[in-house]
């Protein structure tokens, strides 16, 4: 597995049990690490990365997602779904290194691993919404 992929899967633990659990994502993530077998630096640092960025940008990235799933609210959408979906936004929006098809091809697979049989579909769809806006944002800004 490669290692930014690796990272995500471990960041959405760490999502998935802060969400969960409701302890927060500082004990989320001990204890996944605590779990976790001897990783390389890298994997950690992009885990980290993710992690902290999607916490410190949680209200923007939750008001993106329920704009864009339609119909939907993020707080009962599925907790798989609702966290890769905000990994993903994460990237689309503050990881400009990642191209937007690496970053929604991530979280699909995601999705169909870990989640139900429409969840990849769904992440998909919400995604491509998200990508192609805030391409047409950024276009406006230059």
């Amino acid at each position: 597995m490669r290692k930014r992929t690796h990272a995500r899967e471990i960041a959405l633990k760490i999502l998935y049990q802060a969400d969960i659990n409701r302890q927060g994502i500082p004990a989320s993530i001990e204890d996944v690490w605590h779990g976790e077998e001897r990783l390389e630096p890298a994997v950690v640092e992009f885990s980290n990365l993710l992690v902290s960025g999607i916490s410190g940008h949680l209200k923007e990235i939750d008001g993106l997602i329920a704009e864009y799933a339609t119909n939907w609210q993020v707080e009962r959408m599925a907790v798989i779904d609702r966290n890769i979906l905000r990994l993903a936004t994460f990237e689309l929006l503050f990881l400009k290194d990642i191209p937007a098809k690496v970053s929604i091809n991530e979280a699909v697979e995601l999705a169909k691993k870990y989640g139900d049989l429409d969840s990849s579909k769904f992440v998909n769809g919400v995604l491509d919404k998200i990508n192609k806006t805030h391409k047409k944002e950024c276009e406006k800004d230059l």
